[in-house]
């Protein structure tokens, strides 16, 4: 059953109860004379008429938010339960004037028998089940209308335990036994007032639920790739927990990544709080740990320029950097140089005045270049020549070998193997000097890709 219509079923059964108690109390407090008994009635009236109020809210409170209403409808149960608490109030002062009059004006107590204590007994069986079920409820669908409640009808135990005691001393004949226990049924209605209105006032005023600050930051900084949360809010509207977190995370990381971890955070935080909305900004920060090639490549995406083959290398204590930029081919040198000098700017900007920057400018690659796959014959020439090449030297099992056509010259990709123990570096050296090798044979050549994997064992 959702918990939507776990509340409204709930709420219902309660109108029933709520009914047939207030008036199987107000009839026999009427017929004995007991202004306790028809306190405690005027009171189970309340409740009902709270409870037809939560069963109207809550239908109400559970409907989606839309264009008027972003957050929902579930402060709808915060405002009813001020109304009801305000009707509470309104009855716990009727009932202290009356039995106020009453002690003044020394009132006949009233006709004890065993009906009263039957119905009373009756309500207190009654009204434990009902505060039960609605406790478990609220708990369950955390609805602040069936909190309220709950509260009710737990202090309609209490006042029918109070009124039974009131009847008991008026039976031992002490005449004000039923004013006072009507005083204490106002008393308790009020106190049970009290301490709702405080619950309702600081939802209303978008106090954060104990505990779920704490929750929620826990929850998202445990999610890889976060760095840190700076800021996080937290409020409540209905069941909702509405969360607004200002998250660090590694200005190196692409949007996708950015966007995995936002993801990832709303998992998490629904798992910590159930109902859970996050709203997650995420800040880029750089971290202690990036290297001066992330940063360079930072500035330039920042700047939306694509670049390649960055060098970097320390000479003398000055910072050396080479970039490759590529721009659109049918670009003029001198716009494409006035980009090129705003890169080389920005990073000074970042490094500092002294450091050096040289950018070589190339054609930006189209996204899907035309191409053919060669003939056969001239594959199998390349990777006899390729095979020839490594031959005695630390690269060996050329295979895989792959030759295409393209209008800027052939590009040519091949696997081979090495030793698992060879350092990357070596690796690098032995490959690079087999491609230049390719080059010079084959002019034609305009790219070699390799991949080097490990001799199987």
């Amino acid at each position: 059953m959702s918990a939507s219509s776990t509340k409204t079923s709930v709420a219902a059964i309660s109108i029933l109860a709520s009914g047939s108690m207030a008036v199987a109390k107000f009839v026999v407090g009427i017929a004995i004379g007991s202004l306790a008994l028809i306190s405690e009635a005027l009171h189970s009236s309340i409740d009902l008429v709270a409870t037809i109020i939560t069963w109207a809210v809550v239908r109400v409170s559970d409907q989606p938010a839309d264009a008027e209403h972003h957050y929902g409808h579930g402060k709808f149960e915060s405002v009813s339960a001020l109304g009801i608490i305000a009707l509470l109030y309104v009855l716990a002062g009727g009932i202290l004037v009356q039995a106020y009059s009453h002690l003044r004006e020394g009132a006949p107590p009233p006709s004890i028998s065993a009906i009263p204590f039957i119905v009373l007994v009756l309500d207190i069986g009654v009204n434990l089940w009902r505060a039960r079920a609605l406790h478990r409820a609220a708990r369950d669908t955390k609805s602040q209308a069936l909190a309220a409640d709950a509260l009710h009808f737990a202090s309609d135990v209490m006042g029918s335990a109070a009124v039974i005691v009131g009847l008991v001393l008026a039976g031992l004949g002490f005449w004000w036994g039923d004013a006072a226990a009507a005083i204490a049924v106002a008393v308790m209605i009020a106190l049970l007032g009290l301490r709702m209105a405080r619950e309702t006032v600081e939802t209303l005023l978008d106090r954060a639920p104990e505990g779920a600050l704490e929750k929620a930051t826990t929850a998202i900084e445990a999610v890889p790739g976060v760095v840190d949360v700076e800021r996080l809010r937290v409020r409540m509207v209905g069941a909702t927990h509405f969360i607004d977190a200002f998250v660090t995370v590694p200005r190196t990381y692409p949007i996708d990544r950015v966007e995995d971890i936002k993801r990832r955070a709303q998992q998490a935080v629904t798992k910590a709080l159930g109902d859970a909305d996050l709203t997650f900004t995420a800040v880029p920060v750089a971290r202690d740990n990036e290297s001066v090639r992330e940063r360079i490549m930072v500035i330039a995406r920042n700047s939306g320029l694509a670049i390649h083959h960055v060098t970097v290398h320390d000479i003398g204590g000055k910072l050396i950097v080479g970039i490759d930029l590529e721009v659109d081919s049918d670009m003029a040198l001198d716009a494409a140089h006035d980009i090129a000098h705003e890169l080389e700017r920005a990073i000074r900007e970042d490094f500092g005045e002294d450091v050096e920057v040289d950018t070589h400018i190339e054609p930006l690659q189209p996204e899907l270049p035309w191409g053919t796959d060669a003939e056969p014959d001239r594959v199998e020439a390349i990777k006899t020549a390729l095979t020839g090449f490594a031959d005695g030297g630390a690269i060996h099992d050329i295979h895989n070998v792959r030759v295409r056509n393209s209008d800027a010259g052939e590009i040519v990709n091949f696997h081979c193997r090495a030793e698992p123990s060879m350092s990357v570096i070596k690796v690098h050296e032995s490959v690079d000097e087999i491609e230049r090798k390719l080059r010079r044979a084959f002019p034609t050549v305009k790219r070699v890709i390799s991949h080097a994997e490990p001799t199987r064992a």
